[in-house]
């Protein structure tokens, strides 16, 4: 499994914990010595808590609230976010009691810290921006360490990275301050350094890194050590230096073994299963899995636990158990479907497929992809209607205040009348004057009544425009075509020339969309979907219909082309994408595309089949390309021997259907103009021969 998660995951848990003023009594040193227990063995941080609780509920404000922040950190390490959650709300009420900003501005970050481990992201950050706004009005230097720290993370997760990088900057600056503790400088620059990492700015990280361990040294703190050699770790990963990763990994499995941090020891054996699995060394990678799994258990921690899991199931497939490697999989990815965390699936789920290719089980992988694929439909689905809800909301508001001129307009009108009446009774002689008038007002209204209507009407044709369109690519979408296939009736005539005249479905799938999401980031994703949807438009008609169907997923339809032209039309779709590189930043980005396709209607036994059962044929082929190479196309072309099988057969499995000749398949190769076919092409063989 990838560690991209698992490194922002410890990241936060390290930094996010409170660094706060100097010991002023017995009891605040009694706290800050726990606060490192906290971090790493959080068992025993709770039970010191516990026996303090009583004298602590009863100390001054500011110790008071200190030791309620580290109860609810301490709890919120245990995973027990319920409790967690309660004692920040009680931290934070009761610095409003107080009225005093330290403690309220602790309260949030302590909140949003606890927001964030339930994976409520929006929630955490505008927690985080508030309490670092409030913490920047007191004179507690180390606070306001710490919330800006928070801060910068936040905006960093957001993907606001100038921001990010100013924020992190201002707080090693304010940390460099703060007199006799280098704990905040320590905090500061390790965010820093992952910062940097992040934004792929590695001679910067690696710069950082080298003070962020001299600072750590110098704390004589084998827990910060711990922290800084995981830092290392990830930032040696993305700049494959994997000896010098491993050597850090190992220093710092020796480390939190020495402080008892059962957490931190089953995610330092994760990652040293998952860079094993990088250096294609599958036992090790196995024996690191299997010690990661059963840390993760003894320390209650089921997300380490479930990624171990996944792990092992890479490493058995690397050394051909099969079975094994299904079977752990199937248990690592039951904690996503558990937690509804369907992002991290979507991407397990890619990664499940592709090991599933590798090992040549094409049909388990098409079954990992259709399953990816119905995640990616349903997140898209989920982005659509909030776009809509926001276009509707700016609808509705516009309406309103239409609604509000209209009726100002309307009183207006009113006033106008109420004084033509008085100086009616007053001045008969200017009852004229006050006739034209008011008619002229009431002209004036009326004409301003029709314009708002007719801007209104506009307003509700562009609504509906926007809402059969893709808002990133301009095509249509799926709700459009469905409408439209409703009314639509297909039926084949003969051309000119007497061929058969016909429709077709294209349905085609970026080839792996995800790896250039992760190299590249969203923005070049998107790049991408926008140049597909310029080629699409230059290899087919005006006059065919062009669709993003769902997330890296189009369907085109063509109402009328000739039967035996339809094969190249996918090799024209292939070569046209294959051929356009996405330039971006300083990168020309090359994708390729694996397409289904068939005529239309299909007509199995002489019954044209619905076309939601064409398009999921298609979506099958399509599949089929994905499993057995990419960069090419499979078309069903129709259908054989059909009164010995039935569609539902057909339909539960491709590939067995063609094999048992039951439905005639052809094969449309990739590749850019005049050059030869690939070589990665999977020979297939049915009982005729073909």
């Amino acid at each position: 499994m990838t560690i991209t998660k698992r490194l922002r995951t410890l990241a936060g848990a390290c930094l996010l914990a409170p660094c706060l003023a100097f010991a002023q009594s017995p009891l605040d040193n009694d706290i800050a010595q726990i606060r490192e227990v906290v971090r790493f063995v959080p068992e025993k941080a709770l039970v010191q808590l516990q026996q303090m609780e009583p004298v602590a509920r009863s100390a001054p404000p500011l110790t008071r609230a200190e030791f309620l922040a580290q109860l609810s950190l301490t709890h919120r390490s245990l995973g027990k976010q319920d409790v967690a959650l309660a004692l920040a709300e009680e931290l934070y009420d009761f610095g409003r009691a107080q009225d005093n900003k330290i403690i309220i501005a602790k309260g949030l970050l302590t909140k949003a810290y606890v927001r964030s481990a339930m994976n409520e992201r929006q929630v955490s950050h505008e927690l985080a921006f508030e309490a670092e706004q409030l913490a920047s009005t007191t004179n507690d230097l180390v606070l306001r360490v710490q919330s800006t720290i928070t801060s910068g993370q936040s905006y960093a997760e957001q993907g606001n990275y100038p921001v990010a990088l100013v924020r992190l900057q201002s707080a090693v600056e304010l940390a460099q301050k703060v007199e006799n503790d280098k704990v905040p400088l320590a905090s500061a620059l390790n965010a820093l350094t992952l910062f940097y990492t992040q934004v792929r700015e590695y001679e910067k990280a690696w710069e950082t890194l080298g003070e962020t361990f001299e600072v750590s040294e110098s704390l004589d703190s084998p827990g910060r050590m711990a922290i800084a050699n995981n830092t290392e770790y990830g930032l040696a990963v993305d700049t494959q230096q994997y000896k010098r990763g491993m050597r850090a990994l190992l220093a710092n499995l020796e480390l939190t073994r020495k402080l008892g941090a059962k957490r931190m020891i089953a995610t330092t054996l994760v990652n040293l299963s998952d860079i094993n699995l990088k250096l294609h060394d599958f036992p090790s990678a196995l024996r690191f899995a299997n010690e990661a799994s059963a840390a993760a258990r003894a320390a209650s921690d089921d997300a380490n636990e479930a990624t171990a899991r996944i792990n092992a199931g890479q490493a058995y497939m690397g050394i051909n158990k099969v079975a094994e490697g299904k079977k752990s999989f199937a248990l690592g990815m039951a904690y996503y479907e558990k937690t509804g965390d369907k992002p991290e699936l979507q991407a397990l789920l890619t990664e499940y497929g592709e090991a599933l290719e590798r090992v040549g089980d094409y049909q388990g992988a098409v079954a990992a992809y259709h399953r990816e694929r119905q995640i990616s439909n349903e997140l898209f689905e989920a982005q659509r209607k909030k776009t809509m809800w926001e276009l509707q909301e700016k609808y509705d508001t516009e309406k309103k205040k239409r609604q509000i001129e209209q009726l100002s307009h309307e009183n207006q009108a009113k006033g106008a009348e109420l004084t033509a009446r008085r100086l009616q009774q007053r001045i008969w002689w200017l009852l004229a004057v006050v006739f034209a008038l008011a008619s002229v007002i009431v002209g004036l209204l009326y004409r301003k009544v029709r314009q708002a209507n007719a801007q209104l009407e506009v307003k509700n044709l562009e609504l509906k425009a926007q809402s059969s369109r893709d808002p990133l690519t301009s095509l249509y979408n799926r709700r459009h075509f469905q409408d439209y296939m409703r009314t639509h009736n297909q039926v084949e005539r003969r051309g000119v020339n007497g061929e058969d005249i016909v429709g077709a479905l294209f349905l085609l799938d970026v080839d792996h969309f995800k790896h250039v999401n992760d190299t590249y980031g969203h923005a070049a994703g998107d790049a991408v979907l926008k140049m597909i949807a310029e080629s699409l438009r230059i290899a087919l008609r005006e006059t065919d219909m062009i669709v993003r169907w769902g997330g890296e997923e189009f369907l085109a339809f063509l109402p009328a082309i000739p039967r035996n032209g339809v094969d190249e039309i996918a090799r024209r779709i292939l070569n046209c994408i294959s051929s356009q590189p996405v330039p971006f930043q300083d990168h020309m980005i090359h994708v390729n595309v694996s397409v289904g396709f068939a005529p239309f209607p299909l007509a199995p036994g002489g019954l044209p089949l619905p076309w939601e059962r064409a398009v999921n044929l298609v979506d099958m082929a399509l599949y089929l390309a994905k499993a057995h190479g990419r960069n090419r196309a499979y078309g069903v072309r129709g259908f054989s021997n059909f009164e010995q099988t039935s569609m539902e057969a057909i339909e539960q499995n491709l590939e067995q259907a063609w094999r048992a000749g039951f439905v005639d398949l052809t094969l449309v190769l990739g590749g850019m103009p005049d050059e030869p076919p690939p070589s990665n092409v999977v020979p297939l063989k049915s009982k005729s021969g073909n």
